[in-house]
C-alpha cells in the first residue's frame, strides 16, 4: 500500500470516523428515500419546482450509496481501499454529486425568489418541461466538470488524512494546469452558486417583509408565520453552504500553503470533511418538520397574499363565490372556499383548497 493511501490518523480515530460515516449514511439513505417514495406515490401531482426537491434527494442519496461505503470500509481498514482506481472513482462521484447539489440549490433559490408573493395568473409560473430541461442541464454541467480531470485538466488525489479522495488541491501551486482548473472550478461551481443562494434568500426575506409591511395595520397574527417561512428558506439554502464552508476553507488553505502542510494535523483536515458529509442528511428532515408544523400557516399565508393582491378589486357581478368576503382595501376577511389557483411560496402553483403540505414539498 502506498504511503499516500495509508491513514494518517490513529486506529481509534479511524474507527469513530467510520462509525460517524455509517450513521450519516443510514440517515441519509432513509431520509432521502422517504422523500423519493413520497414523490413517487403522487407523480402526477408533483408541481414543476418540486422536481428540484426530488433532484436534490437523488444527489444526496446517490452520494451516500456510491461514496460513503468506500470511506467507511477504508476507515475500518485504517487505509484507503482500492488504490488509484477507487480514488479516481471516489473523486469523480464526489465532483458530480457536489456540483449537482449546489447548482440545484441555486436554481431552487432563483425559482423561489421569482414566485414568492406573486399574485396568481400574473405571477411567474414554471412548467414541468422547463424544470426538467434545467435539471438535465445541471447534470450535464456537473458531468462536464467531473470529466475534466480525466481529460488532463486538473486531477484527483487523496485527502491529507488518507481516507478520502477529491480534487488535488495541493497541486494548485505545482503547475499552471492545476491552478487554472481549481480557480475556474472554484469560481463557476462554488462562489457564483453560493452568492446566488445567499442573494435569492435575502430577496425572499425582503419580499415577505414588504408584503407584511403593506398589511401591518390589519389584525393578522403574521409574525410567527413570517419567521417560519424565512427560517425554512434560510435553513435549506444556507445549510449546504454552512456544511461545506469549513472544507472549502481548509482546501483553499492547502492551495496557497502547499509547502506548509505539516502545520495542519490530519485531524484538522478530517473534521471539515466529516462535517461536509452531513449535508446529505438534514434536507429531508427539514422538509418533513416544516411540512408537518407549517402546512396550515402556509395555506393561510398564501390565501392572505391572494386577498391582498386583489384588495380593492371585487369580482365582476355574478362571479362572487360562496364563502368569499371582499372588504375592499381592508383585507381583513378572505374566503374559506376559494378554489382559485395561486403561486406557492416555495415554488409550487397550488389550488385554493389544497393543503399547505404540497407547498412545502417544493422546498
Amino acid at each position: 500500500m502506498e504511503d499516500k493511501y495509508t491513514s494518517q490518523l490513529s486506529p481509534t480515530i479511524d474507527f469513530w470516523a467510520g462509525m460517524y460515516l455509517l450513521v450519516i449514511a443510514v440517515l441519509s439513505v432513509l431520509g432521502n428515500a422517504a422523500v423519493l417514495v413520497s414523490s413517487a406515490r403522487r407523480p402526477t401531482l408533483l408541481k414543476a419546482p418540486e422536481l428540484l426537491t426530488v433532484n436534490l434527494a437523488v444527489t444526496d442519496i446517490g452520494m451516500a450509496l456510491s461514496m460513503y461505503p468506500l470511506s467507511i470500509a477504508s476507515a475500518f481498514n485504517h487505509a484507503w481501499i482500492g488504490g488509484d482506481t477507487s480514488c479516481l472513482y471516489y473523486g469523480l462521484m464526489g465532483m458530480i454529486f457536489s456540483i449537482t447539489s449546489i447548482m440545484t440549490l441555486a436554481v431552487m433559490g432563483m425559482v423561489r425568489y421569482l414566485v414568492t408573493g406573486n399574485p396568481p395568473k400574473t405571477g411567474n409560473k414554471f412548467q414541468r418541461r422547463t424544470i426538467s430541461i434545467v435539471i438535465s442541464g445541471i447534470w450535464l454541467y456537473a458531468g462536464l466538470w467531473a470529466s475534466f480531470p480525466l481529460l488532463g485538466w486538473g486531477s484527483y488525489g487523496p485527502e491529507p488524512f488518507g481516507l478520502a479522495c477529491s480534487v488535488d488541491w495541493i497541486g494548485y501551486q505545482q503547475s499552471l494546469n492545476h491552478s487554472t482548473f481549481i480557480m475556474t472550478l472554484s469560481v463557476l461551481c462554488t462562489f457564483i452558486p453560493c452568492l446566488t443562494i445567499l442573494f435569492t434568500y435575502f430577496g425572499i426575506a425582503w419580499k415577505l417583509h414588504r408584503a407584511y409591511q403593506s398589511i401591518q395595520n390589519n389584525d393578522f397574527h403574521y409574525g410567527n408565520i413570517e419567521k417560519k417561512i424565512t427560517l425554512m428558506a434560510v435553513m435549506i439554502g444556507s445549510g449546504f453552504i454552512v456544511a461545506w464552508s469549513p472544507y472549502v476553507a481548509v482546501s483553499f488553505w492547502s492551495m496557497f500553503h502547499s509547502q506548509e502542510q505539516d502545520h495542519l494535523t490530519p485531524v484538522v483536515t478530517l473534521l471539515p470533511c466529516l462535517f461536509a458529509k452531513s449535508s446529505t442528511v438534514y434536507n429531508p428532515f427539514i422538509y418533513y418538520i416544516f411540512r408537518r408544523s407549517c402546512r396550515h400557516e402556509y395555506h393561510w399565508f398564501q390565501r392572505l397574499i391572494y386577498c391582498c393582491s386583489h384588495r380593492g378589486k371585487p369580482p365582476a357581478q355574478g362571479t362572487q363565490k360562496e364563502g368569499v368576503v371582499y372588504e375592499g382595501s381592508d383585507c381583513r376577511s378572505f374566503g374559506e372556499k376559494n378554489d382559485e389557483p395561486y403561486v406557492g411560496l416555495m415554488g409550487a402553483v397550488v389550488a385554493g383548497t389544497q393543503s399547505g403540505s404540497d407547498m412545502i414539498s417544493s422546498g
